[in-house]
């Protein structure tokens, strides 16, 4: 019988997932974003540092990049917003996984970039399985329209689709049927992002601001209340590169006392709201505030 990847013995790590080849046309910002495209499966694979920097650092941090570094055509101006909806066992697995720092694990959720607030039923939206193999994370994804993907994760029942998107949709199917998944928890910020040029093409850097969640209402334009679950205070920093992060950031990083964490905002939101007791890698809030 054939063992679908989620059904791994947890010390056999998946199949790498294939790196899509990019038309050599496009620039290194649109090559990122075709990563997003609509009606076809995507996959890639990269390394992903985290740091925590102080908000009134953010300035020093930006002006540095600009320097090296591209705006991702959707980072500029402010940035945009990313919102995203977990899916979890009743235990909780996939949160303890991470804690547990297993080498092999994943997650599931569905994704939408830009203000919650316009989505409907036919704004496109992303379902993924984001999964860490030893250092190196991940990403399988399609783009679906938000009723689709409702239907899809909380309905579960398999939806319209382009043909490539079968395997994965079938695989998220089976994932939600045989772990009885549902809804855990919410997040969302402000996004800003970089991409790199020359010798630092794949390069890509992001700077996540106003780290919020809640617990229930998981419709993405629902009227509901968000928390702060990192400190305003407080910007997630992330470095991430096809092979390697190169020395002058990490230089700059240094410079800058950038702390690297093991932070993930999944494990942040979970905690926030008390459905576990908080780990050591728990951000503290000094600041709570509805957001």
């Amino acid at each position: 019988m054939m063992r679908l990847p989620f059904l791994r013995r947890r010390d056999e790590p998946p199949e790498p997932a294939a790196t899509p080849a990019v038309p050599e046309h496009l620039s290194d910002d649109q090559a990122g974003h075709a990563l997003r495209a609509p009606s076809k499966l995507h996959s890639f694979n990269r390394y992903e540092i985290k740091y925590l920097l102080p908000s009134d650092q953010v300035t020093v941090l930006r002006e540095h990049l600009v320097r090296r570094l591209d705006f991702d055509s959707h980072g500029a101006n402010g940035g945009y917003g990313v919102w995203s909806t977990y899916y979890d066992t009743r235990d909780l697995r996939f949160y303890w996984e991470k804690i547990e720092g297993l080498k092999f694990r994943r997650k599931l959720r569905v994704r939408h970039y830009g203000d919650r607030f316009n989505v409907g039923d036919d704004t496109t939206v992303h379902i993924e399985i984001k999964q860490r193999v030893n250092r190196v994370t991940q990403k399988r994804r399609v783009a679906l329209p938000y009723h689709l993907a409702r239907q899809l994760c909380d309905g579960r029942q398999m939806v319209e689709h382009d043909r490539s998107q079968r395997v994965f949709l079938e695989e998220v199917l089976e994932l939600i049927h045989t772990l009885d998944l549902r809804p855990v928890a919410m997040t969302g910020y402000q996004r800003e992002a970089f991409v790199g040029r020359a010798e630092d093409v794949g390069l890509r850097v992001t700077m996540d601001h106003r780290i919020r969640g809640r617990d229930r209402d998981f419709d993405f334009a629902a009227d509901a209340d968000n928390r702060l679950i990192v400190p305003a205070r407080m910007s997630v920093i992330e470095f991430k590169a096809n092979e390697r992060v190169p020395y002058w950031l990490t230089d700059l990083a240094a410079e800058l006392n950038m702390s690297v964490v093991r932070v993930s905002k999944y494990c942040q939101s979970v905690e926030a709201f008390g459905r576990v007791p908080r780990s050591i890698f728990h951000i503290p809030d000094h600041e709570i505030s509805e957001a």
